[in-house]
């Protein structure tokens, strides 16, 4: 079941790391009128459900429901998602 919590983990990172794409991820966001920031609340905020229902730590996807937050402010959205996005990769990879 552990391994459901990591597939997960690195999908979100996956997502962060393609909204952190300077122009495409800024291109997506807006031109989908900001639904995949709530999308990427409702993946963050499974994965953080999986994870605590495990015992398992999730640091990277509390930051991730932080980032869909704000990430509608311009370059402080990039900045969050890329950052999210590595976090929530070592917390993957660190998974066993």
């Amino acid at each position: 079941m552990n391994g459901n919590v990591r597939t997960m983990k690195w999908v979100t990172a996956g997502y962060e790391a393609l909204l952190g794409i300077p122009l495409i991820g800024a291109g997506i966001v807006m031109g989908f009128s900001y639904t995949p920031l709530f999308i990427g609340f409702i993946l963050h905020a499974i994965t953080l459900i999986l994870a605590n229902r495990r015992g398992l730590s999730a640091y990277g996807n509390i930051l991730g429901i932080v980032t869909s937050l704000v990430a509608w402010i311009p370059f402080l959205g990039f900045i969050m998602h890329i950052i999210t996005a590595i976090v929530i990769a070592i917390d993957a990879a660190r998974q066993r």
